[in-house]
């Protein structure tokens, strides 16, 4: 279980369940022939690195199902699952694990 803090910071995120805390990449400011791209214009990437997780899915048999990630994974995920959340002026996402597509190796 893992929790996601800022350094010096006392606020930690502990997601529940299955969600998962991701801190996504930062988008590219100039293209490959070198134009340079307003913050408008830019796409924000669908890919991070977890940050947190919860204690995995409650199954009808009362147990915990395992994630299948874990924290410092590579990830991509669907751009329009997460939910942006800001601590100490940090931009994380939490979505669910059925949110993310593969794990980048």
């Amino acid at each position: 279980m893992a929790t996601a803090t800022k350094k010096k910071s006392k606020v930690a995120l502990q997601p529940l369940g299955d969600k998962i805390v991701v801190q996504r990449d930062e988008s590219l400011d100039v293209t490959a022939g070198g134009i340079v791209l307003p913050d408008s214009a830019q796409d924000k990437p669908s890919r991070g690195t977890v940050i947190a997780i919860g204690t995995g899915q409650l199954l009808d048999d009362g147990t915990r199902g395992e994630l299948q990630v874990k924290k410092g994974d590579r990830v991509l995920f669907t751009s329009y699952a997460p939910e942006p959340i800001s601590v100490d002026d940090e931009e994380y996402l939490l979505m669910s694990e059925s949110d993310i597509l593969a794990v980048i190796e």
